[in-house]
């Protein structure tokens, strides 16, 4: 990730609502939600809604795809991820010790697939 790109997302961010609506999203994964239910949840004006995507898309957080006649957002996890990435790259000069209790809580919230397979072929 470059710098430009970089600052993007975190103008994005920037704004409560564009933030709500990313962190909304990534709640709804895998399925994403349709811009109106988007718009009704968080309670903004459809038109205030779309601009506020449209900033989010050309940032490369969200990414939209019509399912029927809705338009369907999720969460682009995968710019996250570079974007911690790109901050944490040179974390801490090398010294990994002072960068654990940051890394530890980046772990995810829910365990791998396989992990949960093993824990169901023991009991």
């Amino acid at each position: 990730m470059e710098n430009e790109q970089a600052l993007l997302a975190f103008a994005a961010f920037a704004q409560p609502t564009r933030f709500e609506v990313f962190r909304l999203l990534v709640e709804s994964e895998p399925d994403g939600l349709a811009a109106g239910e988007i718009a009704r949840r968080l309670a903004v004006p459809h038109n205030t809604m779309s601009s506020h995507l449209g900033i989010l898309a050309r940032a490369g957080l969200v990414s939209a795809a019509r399912r029927s006649r809705s338009i369907v957002y999720r969460a682009e996890l995968d710019t996250v991820r570079a974007l911690t990435a790109f901050l944490l790259k040179d974390c801490c000069g090398g010294r990994p010790e002072i960068c654990a209790p940051l890394v530890a809580e980046l772990a995810p919230c829910c365990p791998p697939a396989r992990a949960n397979v093993q824990a169901t072929h023991e009991a």
